[in-house]
């Protein structure tokens, strides 16, 4: 049964949701994405990008939140869905479907039917940055996102943390010092939370072999047994 404290904040973060994408904090990555979605990658030609910043997204009653870096120029930054329309993606929401966090495997739009249950998606930094590298100053800028969308979360207990620039935006919102060494299936007590660290399915990752499913499977479902304390 939904309280009226979650109804609420569910009401908080679509408010939440619209004044990321409206955001122009940072002109240098706004312009950039505004480039790429008139541009274009030739296999995308005829669609219309989403060309602005992009939220996160999921259940308001989460007890896991999944953090990553930033949209992709051509996946969330062309569909408006963070890990929407790239490989990355796909092997998340494969990954949390087996978890019996996402009741399909595939993310291909924002209209697709994707629905997440005790779970939410979010990235550190809002906008596609070039070379998919942000400047620290554009990650601090992005940061009070983080922070009231953690606010707003009120049942998360998990942090899945999708590489180290995730992991560090994680442990400087919630003051962890020192900081600890990113490593793939890591946990850090973080207070609340318990911070789940995972190599990021980037194709960089995931075509080598660094990242396998198997190992991202197991991410999951270690934070699903600890949500569940």
């Amino acid at each position: 049964m939904t309280t009226p404290s979650q109804t609420t904040n569910a009401r908080a973060l679509r408010v939440l949701q619209q004044e990321i994408h409206d955001c122009e904090r940072c002109p240098r990555l706004v312009k950039w994405c505004r480039t790429v979605a008139v541009e274009k990658r030739a296999a995308y030609k005829d669609e219309e990008y989403w060309g602005k910043p992009v939220s996160g997204f999921g259940d308001p009653g989460a007890r896991i939140v999944v953090l990553g870096l930033a949209p992709g120029a051509h996946g969330a930054n062309r569909t408006g869905r963070v890990f929407t329309g790239d490989r990355s993606g796909e092997w998340l929401f494969r990954a949390m479907h087996k978890a019996g966090l996402a009741n399909q495997k595939a993310s291909e739009n924002r209209n697709d039917g994707l629905q997440l249950t005790g779970a939410w998606v979010t990235v550190a930094v809002r906008c596609a940055p070039p070379q998919n590298k942000p400047t620290p100053a554009e990650e601090k800028k992005c940061a009070p996102y983080l922070q009231r969308e953690l606010e707003l979360l009120t049942n998360a207990k998990v942090i899945v943390c999708l590489g180290s620039i995730a992991l560090k935006a994680a442990c400087d919102q919630l003051g962890v010092k020192p900081r600890p060494k990113f490593g793939h299936g890591v946990l850090v007590d973080a207070g609340k939370y318990t911070l789940v660290c995972s190599y990021h399915p980037s194709q960089q990752n995931t075509f080598t072999g660094k990242l396998t499913e198997k190992m991202l499977n197991d991410v999951f479902t270690k934070a699903v047994r600890l949500a569940k304390k």
